[in-house]
């Protein structure tokens, strides 16, 4: 009787709790770069093949497609008076999804002006910035670069 109960209460909890496709846990796709305030070769670029099969209204208020692992994992270490910014160049309408080190989710569309994305973090925390690359053309992958800078 007492499994019946503990399987039954943890199906409950299964069932009750929030669904997340973006997974944090998984490697980036794209590989990880670690980074301390005032980086040298400033700005950094990554290429990244952006969208995948996943909804990023999921864990964000914007649209598009994204992958299930991240694209891109920044370490970063901050310093008063640097600011952390992350954008993306593509050919196609692209968004730019971040989960902050406190665990926050970030979305934007087109702040970087030409249908391009871009967050910026004034006052950064230190810590695992894990970043998605998504657009809004399906499940198809798309040629696109990330840059991170401070300036």
């Amino acid at each position: 009787m007492f499994r019946v109960f503990i399987a039954a209460l943890a199906l409950a909890t299964l069932a009750g709790s929030p669904s997340v496709g973006q997974n944090v846990g998984r490697n980036p796709a794209f590989g990880t770069i670690n980074l301390n305030a005032n980086f040298p070769n400033d700005p950094r670029w990554v290429n990244v093949r952006a969208g995948g099969t996943r909804s990023a209204s999921s864990v964000t208020s914007c649209q598009g497609s994204m992958a299930d692992a991240p694209d891109v994992r920044v370490n970063y270490v901050a310093a008063p008076g640097f600011a952390l910014t992350f954008f993306v160049r593509s050919n196609s309408d692209t968004i730019l999804v971040i989960n902050d080190p406190s665990g926050a989710w970030h979305c934007d569309d087109d702040s970087g002006g030409n249908l391009d994305p871009l967050l910026k973090f004034n006052s950064p925390l230190s810590g695992q910035y894990d970043v998605w690359v998504g657009h809004y053309e399906g499940g198809r992958l798309i040629p696109a670069q990330l840059g991170i800078t401070e300036r």
